[in-house]
Formats: C-alpha cells, structure tokens, sequence
C-alpha cells in the first residue's frame, strides 16, 4: 500500500521506504516511477556537482535507477536511509564510469613512443668539455704513456697489437696502459 505524497511537500523517510518496498515485493511501477520523479533531478544535479556533463549525469541517473529497479529487494534499512542507499549506488556508478573512461583514454602500449635516447644541446656541450678536459690531462702525460693510452683506447688495438707495433712485450704494454690510466685519473681529479 503507497503512502499519498502532495505534490508540494518532500516525501518523507517512511514513504520513501514504503514506496522502494513497493518496489522490491511487487515490481510496482507507480511506486518506482514516485522514487524515479523524487530521486532523478537530484541525483543529476549531485553527478553535476561531481564534474559530470549533464549527459554524463543523465546516463549515470539512468543507471542507478535501473539498479534501483532490480536490487529493491537488497536494501537494508539498518544500514541507513533509502536517500543514502540510492545516493552510494550513483556514487558507485560514477566512480565506475569514470574508471571505465580512463581505461579507454590510456593508449595501447604499441603506440607509447619510444624514449628518446637521441643526445641533447647540453650532453653535447657536456661531452665537449669532457673531451677537451680529458685531451689537456693527456698532453700532461709522458709521451711514451700518451701513445699507448692513444692506442689502446682512440684507435681501439688491441694490446697485443700495440706490443707488436712498438717492439716491445705484451707486460710492458699493460703496464704502461694500467700507470697512464692511473697518472690520467689522478690528473682528471685534480682538474677543477
């Protein structure tokens, strides 16, 4: 049995509980369409206030209506009022879709662009004074260290390559690499 609502006065908790109850023991479209005309502007105008478009709003409405409509039976008036059942389940929907909307706005990951590994202004700049840094520590070094640091590392030998080219052992040669790669550093070092 519906409780009568005039048509200038807010329905109160109770017919607000007796019309969903119409709803979840009967499927009573009177009492549905008295919640729909009660609940729609309000809950648009909730879903506005969240960032919606109104149609975004409008969809939602919908849907919690249609939820309504099918899970009558499900509320529980301990857990509270018909006003806030309905309220969480727009808030629901509206955190669903926008989840929806932002899963569908990621882009697949073949069309993320590939990281740019292309040197920049600065890196060349950098590698610039770098360079310039290291060739002013290798005219510091003996000649004899120069040429097998020249050797080993700009013209890429190998140093069994360079021991035949000079004339002298394979131990001498990566001696004098491992003492000018030591000289080298501590010189880099002390380079402001």
């Amino acid at each position: 049995m519906l409780t009568e609502n005039t048509e200038n006065s807010a329905p109160t908790p109770e017919m607000l509980q007796s019309w969903l109850q119409a709803v979840a023991d009967a499927q009573d479209r009177e009492a549905f369409a008295r919640l729909h005309g009660f609940f729609a502007p309000r809950l648009a105008s909730f879903l506005s206030r969240a960032g919606l478009s109104p149609a975004q709003a409008e969809d939602i409405v919908q849907e919690t209506m249609i939820a309504v409509w099918r899970k009558a039976g499900l509320y529980n008036q301990a857990q509270g009022g018909v006003s806030t059942w309905i309220f969480v389940i727009a808030r629901n929907l509206r955190v669903d879709y926008l989840r929806r909307k932002a899963n569908r706005e990621m882009l697949p990951l073949d069309d993320w662009d590939q990281i740019d590994d292309s040197p920049t202004g600065e890196d060349g700049v950098l590698a610039a004074e770098r360079e310039s840094t290291v060739r002013k520590a290798l005219a510091q070094l003996t000649p004899e260290q120069a040429q097998i640091l020249q050797q080993a590392y700009f013209a890429e030998k190998p140093q069994s390559a360079i021991a035949r080219e000079l004339g002298v052992p394979l131990g001498t040669v990566k001696s004098r690499v491992r003492l000018a790669l030591a000289r080298l550093r501590k010189l880099l070092e002390e380079t402001p």
